[in-house]
């Protein structure tokens, strides 16, 4: 009798994400990624701004998490430009990003990178919606944004509620991975940044 991999779903975002996925990679898995897509800081943060993109630096990281690929691919792929009108960009990120910008669609600038990186398992997005992360503490304020909420030290200020502004559509792929899943993993990564985004 044939057995099939149990299908394996790895939910959040950045280094976390990253991290699981190359550790679970060591066992016979159908490995898959679903990524939020909320990230505001860094080179993802600027190439949003400035190209209209979705943020390309979640889900670089679970490509080369999953990738099979030559050596030289993912360190491409994970190259940080350290001098420059560059500085600070992610090689990777600027690919994702061309790539969507050239074919118009987020779907497709992965599957293409997917290709090129070999990646063994799905990695998908859990929205196409442009959205911000918004939290709002006790104290009544709200932060908008994913790096401005992980940076904010509120000493006398927990957070009551986080949501997405303006509410975002589910991928409806995402959503069929995670019907079909045997096993969920969540994080590790940041409860309100990395993994209730994902609600």
């Amino acid at each position: 009798m044939l057995q099939t991999q149990p299908l394996v779903v790895v939910v959040g975002g950045g280094t976390g994400t990253f991290v699981a996925l190359s550790g679970l990679r060591e066992y016979s898995l159908n490995l898959n990624a679903v990524v939020t897509m909320m990230d505001s800081g860094g080179s993802t943060g600027r190439l949003k701004d400035q190209l209209g993109v979705l943020p390309p630096g979640d889900v670089r990281q679970a490509l080369v998490a999953l990738s099979e690929s030559r050596d030289i691919w993912r360190k491409l792929f994970t190259y940080r430009f350290d001098t420059g009108d560059l500085q600070g960009h992610n090689f990777g990120n600027i690919f994702i990003s061309a790539l969507e910008k050239i074919t118009g669609s987020n779907q497709e600038a992965i599957n293409l990178a997917a290709g090129i990186l070999q990646t063994s398992g799905g990695v998908y997005p859990i929205t196409f919606s442009k959205s911000t992360l918004c939290a709002k503490y006790s104290d009544g304020s709200v932060i908008e944004g994913e790096h401005a909420i992980e940076s904010v030290q509120k000493e006398h200020a927990a957070i009551t509620e986080v949501y997405l502004s303006p509410p975002a559509l589910m991928n409806l792929e995402a959503k069929r991975i995670f019907e079909r899943a045997d096993y969920i993993v969540l994080g590790p990564g940041d409860i309100y940044t990395s993994i209730q985004v994902q609600k």
